[in-house]
């Protein structure tokens, strides 16, 4: 693929990507303010931007192998938790933004346990196994993850149980 091509749709699978996610998050406020059809039209229109963002992915990179996405996971995971996270913790420190020094926090905590979970699945994959079956539970607050039984209350943020969502 030719290098200007390549960067518009780097530039599309990204900015796809962050709409996927922004219509989403407008679409839970529409239902918490009480307009259940405009929520379900963010849904709706968020879905097409992850059919937008999967056809440059693929046009770029292709989906590979279990094992090979899997270590791209790793890198991905480990990138953001040696570098990316600390250097941005140090800068909202620096500039006392408690708001995302928090937020920062909580991703950092949870990248670190996906990145072990990433390579004990690397392992089984290799071995030409899957994981153990087993419910997945994410921290709806700060994005804790734990496979199996959710805990009594969230090591990272400390919220209850209830606000665990299983996978």
């Amino acid at each position: 693929m030719r290098a200007m091509t390549k960067a518009n749709l780097e530039a599309a699978f990204a900015g796809e990507s962050q709409a996927h996610m922004r219509y989403l998050i407008f679409s839970e406020q529409a239902e918490k303010e009480g307009f259940p059809e405009v929520a379900r039209l963010f849904r709706a229109i968020a879905y097409a931007e992850q059919v937008h963002a999967t056809n440059h992915f693929r046009q770029l990179y292709g989906a590979g192998q279990t094992a090979d996405n899997l270590q791209t996971g790793i890198e991905g995971e480990h990138f953001e938790n040696t570098e990316m996270y600390p250097a941005y913790d140090a800068v909202a420190r620096m500039q006392q933004e408690q708001g995302a020094v928090l937020s920062i926090h909580y991703a950092l905590e949870a990248e670190k346990i996906h990145e072990a979970m990433y390579q004990e699945a690397q392992v089984q994959v290799r071995q030409g196994q899957d994981r153990p079956a087993a419910p997945v539970h994410i921290c709806s607050v700060c994005g804790y993850t734990v496979i199996g039984q959710a805990p009594e209350k969230c090591p990272v943020c400390g919220r209850q149980r209830e606000a665990f969502r299983e996978f």
